[in-house]
């Protein structure tokens, strides 16, 4: 059995670790609220760029563009959003996962890494890392996506890969974060959903769909890219918020468990030197 001095510096570390913990659940919070808003905020613009996406693909399908094509190149870049720091749960992991059992071949795959934890649970997966971008996720900016997507679309229309996808974890609330990964190029109708289209209806371009094409759909991916951003950050703190909240709790625990056993130390000790006097009384008498 352990000391009561051993059960004391125990319980004083466990409590000294339930204020930290205690102090980062806090933190995540506050963090939380303020992601949350920049994610939410950046929707309407999003749904905008989809609706728009999906019209246009709906009344251009016989339009022979480079975006919309299959390629012959079989490398793929992933954009792999976690992290840099941990004490998060599940949350950089999962997205590892996520990439994982979309089965992408090692050898054929590149990584453009969003976050240090990424990179760490990649790596030891057998992914090289293409290019690190860890320093985007601890302030994003939509500067920061429209030029990794002016990088990839230059990869993409020289062929050197033949589609993009990115892995995120969308927010969804506090509790629930949700990995993804969806394809970003080539795009399909199949991608996108089904809007309801008049048979009737022209649609114009100036100056032409290809040309339309080429503006609209960098914006639709550095959109895209942004708002995996912007959902990473939110589910990060929203997933240490829970981790920190179950640590805190588990420290509790504890606490609860060294204090009882400290008590019954402390009676086991009171106990022995009460026998060892009323021992040692009866043998000078």
């Amino acid at each position: 059995m352990a000391s009561m001095r051993d059960i004391k510096r125990r319980k004083e570390s466990v409590q000294s670790t339930q204020q930290i913990t205690k102090a980062m659940k806090l933190v995540a919070t506050v963090k939380l609220q303020k992601a949350r808003g920049k994610a939410e905020s950046n929707k309407p613009y999003f749904n905008m760029l989809y609706d728009t996406i999906c019209s246009i693909l709906s009344m251009t399908k016989n339009v022979d563009h480079k975006f919309l094509k299959e390629s012959e190149c079989k490398k793929k870049a992933v954009i792999a959003v976690t992290s840099n720091r941990g004490l998060a749960g599940g949350y950089n992991s999962n997205v590892v996962k996520t990439i994982l059992a979309a089965d992408l071949p090692k050898e054929d795959t590149y990584v453009y890494a969003v976050g240090k934890k990424g990179i760490e649970g990649l790596t030891r997966k057998g992914y090289s890392i293409h290019k690190d971008y860890s320093e985007v996720i601890n302030s994003p900016l939509f500067a920061d996506a429209t030029q990794m997507t002016k990088e990839l679309l230059t990869q993409y229309s020289q062929g050197e890969i033949g589609e993009i996808y990115i892995a995120y974890t969308n927010f969804k609330n506090t509790v629930t974060q949700e990995p993804k990964l969806i394809k970003l190029l080539p795009l399909s109708a199949d991608d996108f959903e089904e809007i309801e289209v008049d048979d009737k209806l022209l649609m114009n371009f100036e100056p032409s769909p290809e040309e339309v094409l080429d503006m609209v759909i960098p914006k639709y991916m550095s959109n895209i890219i942004f708002g995996a951003f912007l959902e990473s950050v939110a589910s990060e703190n929203g997933a240490r918020m829970q981790a920190m909240d179950s640590a805190t709790s588990n420290a509790e625990d504890m606490i609860s468990s060294l204090s009882l056993k400290y008590n019954r130390a402390r009676q086991s000790a009171i106990t022995q030197e009460l026998t060892e006097i009323i021992a040692g009384a009866d043998a000078i008498s």
